[in-house]
């Protein structure tokens, strides 16, 4: 495995010989700084066209790593942390970060220039969700998810909640106008963003362990959503019926999911059935939404990931490590390299008696 310490420069190649094995990352980055200490990257996002992507490091420097071009290069100094990144989309060269001081700026990774720099949050901003046309943008905190319009960078719309309930996370459905919003009881929202009218309500479930929603992922086409939080158990919701429709239990070693998310398939026409788990023992697997099967994973408890990435046509993961650094992974080597794990996936249709095991038990709405 190559590992590659950009240290202090601001430009260079991303790996000086053409990754060869197959098994585990193409790259390693690091950064390390002067008397060796380790700056930690904490941040990446993918562009658009998958062959590059922003990475932020503790300091608040922002790199764009082309994957393509073998080449990575310094575009920002923001001098703090940023805690959360994403592209705008419409302008493929400007992309919005959130900074430790609660503002979000938006900055040209071309011309290293301010675009704009947006201010309302009296939170740190845990995430941000741009709208598939590129013209919208809803940057969310523990008491407040904003929208703004990215072509004049006014705030327009502003969602306020009550102390007790905190957001966990708002976000654009993909290519449609509705936000939904998921806030710390697990009720989910669905609004439409131009009104702000509340469109529906997802049921919660009344019944088996409560799983204190944190994570969330939607597939392409819009129609499904799966969330999941303290527990190892995904909910898999039918949004055009409104309906939860599976619960899946993910293996033993599997306590908390971090972090969810599709992998996108060319094929699949946007009904994504690949389904990226991270969880707190850092281990990212891959399971089949439909047949539960587990199909590979990667990461471990010595060398544990906390965020991770795929480009939009799937062809590369990128990771940010326990120890700082960011992994660079080849999806096509993934699938074809890993070991392919037993099925330990169980589907629910229904919850037995709590003192009994739960074992391939059903759990089912119906339409």
């Amino acid at each position: 495995m190559q590992v590659t310490d950009i240290g202090n420069k601001e430009d260079g190649k991303i790996w000086h010989r053409k990754p060869t094995s197959t098994k585990g990352p193409m790259v390693t980055v690091v950064r390390t700084a002067q008397q060796g200490k380790t700056v930690r990257f904490l941040h990446v996002a993918f562009d658009t066209t998958g062959e590059s992507f922003i990475a932020g490091d503790h300091h608040g420097n922002i790199y764009v790593f082309d994957i393509g071009r073998n080449r990575f290069r310094l575009v920002q100094k923001t001098g703090q942390a940023c805690t959360a990144l994403a592209f705008t989309l419409r302008r493929t060269s400007e992309f919005l970060v959130a900074l430790a001081d609660y503002t979000v700026k938006c900055f040209d990774k071309d011309t290293k220039q301010l675009v704009s720099w947006m201010r309302g949050h009296d939170g740190a901003v845990s995430s941000i969700s741009v709208h598939s046309s590129g013209r919208y943008a809803i940057t969310t905190s523990l008491d407040t998810a904003q929208l703004w319009d990215l072509d004049t960078f006014q705030r327009k719309r502003k969602l306020n909640v009550q102390q007790s309930v905190g957001i966990q996370r708002v976000f654009f459905l993909p290519h449609s106008n509705t936000i939904l919003s998921c806030f710390s009881d697990d009720s989910i929202f669905a609004w439409e963003s131009d009104t702000l009218f509340c469109k529906y309500q997802l049921p919660v479930p009344d019944c088996g362990p409560r799983i204190s929603y944190k994570a969330f992922a939607v597939t392409r086409d819009g129609k499904n959503l799966v969330s999941a939080g303290r527990s190892n158990l995904l909910h898999l919701w039918c949004l055009e019926i409104k309906q939860l429709i599976k619960v899946i239990q993910m293996p033993s070693q599997v306590r908390t999911i971090r972090q969810l998310l599709f992998v996108p398939d060319t094929f699949d026409n946007g009904a994504n059935q690949t389904l990226g788990v991270l969880s707190q023992d850092g281990v990212m697997r891959f399971i089949n939404i439909h047949t539960c099967k587990l199909l590979f994973q990667f990461g471990s408890l010595d060398s544990g990931l906390t965020a991770v990435d795929v480009c939009p046509n799937g062809r590369n993961i990128v990771a940010v490590m326990d120890n700082g650094g960011i992994n660079i992974y080849s999806f096509q080597s993934l699938t074809e390299e890993l070991n392919q794990v037993p099925l330990r996936c169980n589907i629910f249709r229904g919850f037995m008696d709590s003192t009994c095991q739960i074992i391939f038990y059903s759990y089912f709405t119906a339409s």
